[in-house]
């Protein structure tokens, strides 16, 4: 199911170009971002979403589309996230994509990103527009490569970076991939600075290999021409003791948000080092903090209604319609904005 490594798999689309207004640009959210914290709140019940239906969207997987699958409830369709003092704005897709006329958009990163990715074509597919929106698989961002000895993830070399070149947006994201182990994990060697070890601490190799990131969009990118956002850590729901239930709950047969604005077992702790290279950066880059907001959603995840059916139990990816569309939303709001979320 998942593709991180070797060569990367680009998908464009490609849409029709009309005639719009050339005064329009980024999109600007009609809220003070300043004054705001937009991923800070609670989920609310709204009968406005979802905000398409995969029936008329081709590009969502199979694993992902959970009704299809043969989910029976449907609540976890219809929950808004309501940041607190504020609202977000109204999603308006024909409106956005006036906005984004001519624009390039790069999606960069793990299964994570092809949940976005999927939710952002969805949900801008009702009107044709010369707007192009591209996927590619990469799950660590730094390069893996293979060599003599097997595969190589190569914390201090970014030589796939040259394909991100020449974009207006770059949305990136990576996290899923570094702590799986056996089987799972697509990599057989860590290289740093030319001194090879079979493993090392994950948290320290993830912080490593998003610093040689930031390097690489400090060292490449101009802000004037490309905005660059870095999408946050999305959570897991394999442990129902984070929620205040039994270890072993999982997502599984979970029908609704966790309640209020905070989640009781905390943030992962690759948040705090997002956050810790993020700041360190001379380019501005927009943190789309989505970690504490998709936490709450523990009723989110494709569950027995994934990949393998009643066979796998997928509490790490999303249905789709679902939480990604929260997450465009808000990458939505701060597209155009010259404010990056406070770090």
């Amino acid at each position: 199911m998942e593709h991180c490594f070797g060569s990367v798999v680009v998908v464009l689309i490609s849409a029709l170009l009309v005639h719009v207004h050339e005064s329009d640009s980024y999109v600007r959210a009609d809220i003070d971002l300043d004054d705001c914290d937009l991923f800070r709140g609670s989920w609310i019940r709204d009968e406005a979403y979802p905000l398409y239906n995969t029936s008329s969207c081709s590009f969502i997987e199979k694993e992902f589309d959970c009704q299809a699958n043969g989910r029976p409830d449907t609540l976890y369709l219809k929950y808004k996230w309501k940041p607190d003092g504020c609202h977000l704005p109204k999603f308006d897709g024909e409106s956005m994509l006036r906005k984004l006329k001519g624009r390039k958009i790069l999606f960069v990163g793990d299964s994570l990103s092809l949940n976005q990715w999927q939710s952002f074509t969805c949900m801008l597919h009702a009107a044709e527009y010369n707007v192009s929106v591209i996927l590619s698989r990469n799950g660590f961002l730094v390069d893996v490569v293979k060599e003599r000895v097997g595969r190589v993830l190569k914390l201090d070399s970014i030589q796939n970076g040259n394909a991100w070149k020449g974009y207006d947006i770059l949305i990136f994201n990576t996290w899923h991939w570094w702590l799986h182990k056996a089987s799972k994990q697509p990599w057989d060697y860590i290289e740093e600075g030319g001194k090879m070890v079979k493993d090392m601490d994950r948290l320290i190799a993830f912080k490593k290999g998003i610093t040689t990131w930031a390097n690489w969009v400090d060292s490449n990118i101009n802000s004037a021409i490309t905005q660059v956002f870095f999408q946050g850590i999305s959570p897991t729901h394999y442990n129902g003791e984070e929620w205040n239930e039994l270890e072993s709950t999982t997502c599984a047969e979970q029908t609704e948000p966790v309640s209020g604005s905070s989640y009781p077992g905390g943030s992962p702790p690759a948040v705090a080092v997002v956050k810790e290279v993020l700041r360190k950066m001379r380019t501005p880059v927009g943190l789309l903090d989505v970690t504490t907001l998709s936490q709450l959603r523990r009723d989110g995840h494709p569950s027995i209604y994934g990949f393998r059916g009643g066979r796998g139990n997928d509490c790490s990816h999303w249905c789709l319609p679902g939480v990604p569309d929260t997450w465009n939303e808000l990458l939505f709001a701060l597209i155009g904005s010259q404010v990056t979320n406070k770090i």
